[in-house]
């Protein structure tokens, strides 16, 4: 799956807070796709005490999302949501688009959702929130 990461609205920057990342789950659109044509757009919001999610190096993988359909996740570059060296609270939303979804069985249809965590620069992840189901069609 190719990964591309849209920051959909400005982080608001206020006093620091806790450290650990806290995101919830807000939308994924649509819920029903072709395989190998369409992408889809997972949108959760993000809160960090410190700021420190998203790394300047794009080797870093900070984004962890796992189709339930599997059993490892696959993990994605995040670019840095707050000004180098800032420590301050950061909190704003996060559109994640999944390219190239695709069924895994014989099937015409097959459902799912996604698992999604984020790291942050000092390797505390946030929670895990899970998606609402998709359909992926042949």
């Amino acid at each position: 799956m190719l990964l591309m990461i849209i920051l959909s609205c400005k982080d608001d920057l206020i006093k620091s807070g806790d450290p650990q990342p806290k995101i919830q789950f807000i939308s994924i659109n649509p819920n029903s796709v072709i395989q190998f044509q369409d992408s889809v757009v997972i949108t959760i919001s993000y809160e960090d005490g410190d700021g420190d999610l998203g790394d300047y190096s794009a080797d870093s993988l900070s984004i962890s999302i796992r189709d339930t359909r599997l059993l490892k996740p696959d993990f994605y570059h995040l670019k840095p949501l707050a000004p180098k060296d800032a420590n301050i609270k950061i909190k704003g939303q996060l559109d994640i688009k999944l390219k190239n979804l695709f069924l895994l069985g014989q099937g015409k249809a097959e459902q799912t959702q996604f698992e999604i965590k984020l790291k942050d620069r000092n390797q505390n992840w946030s929670n895990t929130v899970t998606s609402s189901t998709i359909a992926i069609n042949r």
